[in-house]
């Protein structure tokens, strides 16, 4: 039966997610029930076509990526796919309507990273962002607001903020990997190798007005979704303080993180403001 497989899907999605982030899964596992498994089901999707153009190397990347967008676009015109994280994706994105144009931006930002190293100008730069980093968030707003079109055109720009804050903290946190393994640079007129101290003041100022965007964002959320929302938002948040802490020498030798007991803490107050409806 065709349910036993999905079902199937469904717990390789979660399983996929709760291996490569424990905090997304955190995260996820704040939201209500009813859209929880939606959301492991793009997290996952977007992590193994992620993977592919940045991990697998010493395997035909380009082939393996190509297949794979072949495998989701047929996926999405049968609706079914025997890759089991396909078949959950198609499964969220038929459900609530996920435009084509999303997910197409997102694997253009994807392809890019199979040959361009550098990103040297604002344009360059913000429209990778927009297909890595801000489409995901309106995947996740469209299961958020389910179908409710007035709501997610008031939520669209702020979900795009939250995520191109996340992505940014990301590329901030990974400058060390991305020099060293993947080659890549991706802010533009900054030269990583040698980040100044006034540069990483910069890019941060730029992401806490992002972070501060996507926060109103947050407090309009439907219910079933703001709690775990939060709960990244302060992730991430807490991630950046951390790296503002940082020298810009260390974050070029090392990958900052915030630790498990941290992580505890803030769960415990996101909890604690959620419950007092300080959000």
């Amino acid at each position: 039966m065709k349910s036993y497989f999905d079902q199937i899907s469904f717990s390789a999605s979660r399983m996929l997610t709760k291996r490569y982030s424990t905090s997304f899964a955190s995260s996820v596992h704040l939201l209500a029930p009813s859209i929880r498994q939606d959301i492991y089901n793009i997290y996952s999707f977007v992590r193994l076509a992620d993977e592919i153009v940045d991990s697998f190397q010493g395997y035909p990347q380009a082939a393996l990526f190509y297949r794979f967008k072949q495998d989701l676009i047929l996926s999405l015109e049968d609706r079914i796919s025997t890759n089991p994280i396909l078949n959950a994706f198609q499964h969220t994105v038929n459900q609530y309507a996920i435009p084509w144009a999303h997910i197409e931006a997102f694997m253009n930002s994807m392809e890019q990273d199979l040959s361009q190293k550098d990103y040297n100008t604002r344009k360059e730069f913000e429209a990778y962002i927009y297909g890595s980093a801000d489409v995901v968030g309106l995947m996740c707003l469209r299961v958020f607001v389910a179908g409710d079109e007035d709501k997610f055109k008031l939520l669209e720009q702020s979900a795009m903020r939250l995520g191109s804050a996340f992505q940014k903290i990301n590329f901030l946190r990974d400058i060390k990997d991305d020099l060293e393994i993947l080659e890549r640079r991706y802010f533009p007129k900054v030269d990583l190798a040698s980040l100044s101290a006034v540069e990483k003041s910069e890019i941060i100022d730029e992401i806490r007005e992002d972070l501060r965007v996507g926060y109103l964002g947050i407090l309009e959320l439907p219910v079933e979704a703001k709690l775990g929302v939060y709960m990244a938002y302060n992730f991430y948040k807490e991630l950046l303080a951390r790296l503002d802490r940082t020298p810009p020498s260390r974050i070029l030798q090392t990958r900052v993180r915030v630790p498990n007991y941290q992580k505890i803490a803030l769960l415990a107050k996101c909890y604690a403001n959620y419950k007092l409806r300080m959000i």
